[in-house]
């Protein structure tokens, strides 16, 4: 849901967007951390904020890191 956010913000298109591994973080809502595989060797780290039920909103891309590899350890940011 938030593929179209992130390709906005970096000005270019994804063909392949696959989530590998995420973490969550309770706060007024929930914050995602999530290793996302751009491309065969390139790999992004997703913060998303998704807020609680009743506010009715769909997930929202908070920010991101990009230059990841597979192997690089998710982590707060």
């Amino acid at each position: 849901q938030v593929k179209p956010q992130f390709e906005s913000r970096e000005n270019k298109i994804c063909a392949m967007f696959t989530a590998i591994i995420y973490n969550t973080q309770v706060v007024a809502g929930t914050m995602y951390f999530i290793k996302v595989q751009v491309s065969d060797n390139d790999y992004v780290h997703l913060k998303v904020f998704q807020a609680l039920p009743y506010e009715n909103k769909g997930p929202s891309l908070e920010s991101f890191q990009t230059g990841k590899t597979r192997d690089d350890p998710l982590t707060y940011f």
